[in-house]
């Protein structure tokens, strides 16, 4: 059983400016030398974290992380002004040729890994390889799972009170009236529904792992709710299945799939599909595991994914 690599430091940080209010985070640890990896956080709405950068050997690996706009240490949090995935792709980009990096193995989990496919797809030849987590296609179906009939299944009462607290019916579509009471004038409205959304996530990506009284309720948490359904409500800036349908341009891009057969938040379904559209990459099922990157089996799989890759592209 791996685990992670030992805490380091970064050795370099800068903001990425923009052509847009934006300044985007960016740090460099590990070995100037070694293959690059760019690591992309999920959300859109989240950021990155130190132990982010111990799923790579730092001695093997030039260690990127970046903190999405709006996300994180970049500037101004929560902005949604030119915030959109086009912008995320352009700054992924922005932030290779700054760095002169030629080529770089991208390393994302959820929405993290919808950007690395995307990139992918559009910047084929710079990418090495692709290790993915709990894979989300960012499609109809997926919001439907997540926002009006799959998980409330799952978790009826907390759903319930996540109706409740916006003022939505049984069977209505519950993401209008998140957007109203999240972008509307009323801050305690917008407060609530922050809150039980936030209880909502967390308890189906974490399962009975979550700690509720372990939130943040504050005006930054409404500002990473308002990212969020900014991103869901414009289905993530890209067209319906655009993911799946233009997986010819990675078929000679070395890739790992992880998923956990657990994931209530990224059924499985669609990492399987990722695997059938490619064929040759590698596809690891956790039996245990659920979303998030944690635990001993998820940590251990994706050291070793890190670890394997490194071995490939050396």
């Amino acid at each position: 059983m791996q685990s992670l690599y030992p805490d380091i430091s970064p050795f370099h940080t800068f903001f990425l400016e923009t052509d847009s209010i934006h300044q985007v985070y960016v740090e460099q640890s590990g070995n100037p030398a070694g293959i690059p990896v760019i690591f992309l956080h999920g959300g859109p709405c989240s950021g990155t974290k130190p132990d982010h950068r111990r799923f790579f050997d730092p001695e093997r690996y030039h260690i990127m992380l970046m903190d999405q706009r709006g996300c994180g240490r970049s500037q101004p949090f929560g902005e949604l002004e030119s915030n959109t995935t086009q912008d995320l792709l352009a700054d992924l980009e922005a932030i290779r040729k700054q760095l002169r990096i030629d080529q770089w193995l991208l390393f994302g989990g959820s929405w993290g890994g919808t950007l690395a496919l995307l990139y992918a797809q559009a910047y084929p030849r710079q990418v090495l390889g692709m290790i993915l987590r709990g894979v989300f296609l960012a499609r109809r179906t997926d919001m439907e799972w997540f926002l009006q009939n799959g998980a409330n299944r799952i978790y009826p009462q907390i759903w319930k009170e996540m109706l409740d607290a916006v003022g939505a019916e049984s069977g209505e579509q519950i993401l209008p009236k998140l957007c109203d009471a999240i972008f509307g004038d009323d801050q305690s409205a917008a407060e609530r529904a922050a809150l039980h959304w936030q209880l909502w996530g967390g308890q189906v990506a974490l399962g009975a792992d979550f700690l509720p009284n372990d939130l943040a309720l504050d005006s930054r948490a409404v500002k990473q709710v308002q990212m969020e359904l900014h991103y869901a409500r414009n289905a993530y800036f890209i067209a319906e299945d655009q993911i799946l349908q233009n997986c010819a341009a990675l078929r000679d891009i070395p890739a790992i799939i992880i998923h956990g057969q657990n994931d209530l938040t990224c059924p499985l379904e669609a990492g399987w599909l990722l695997h059938r559209a490619l064929p040759h990459a590698g596809y690891r099922v956790l039996p245990n595991a659920g979303h998030v990157a944690k635990g001993e089996e998820m940590i251990d799989a994706l050291v070793a994914a890190s670890d394997q890759m490194a071995r490939i592209l050396s």
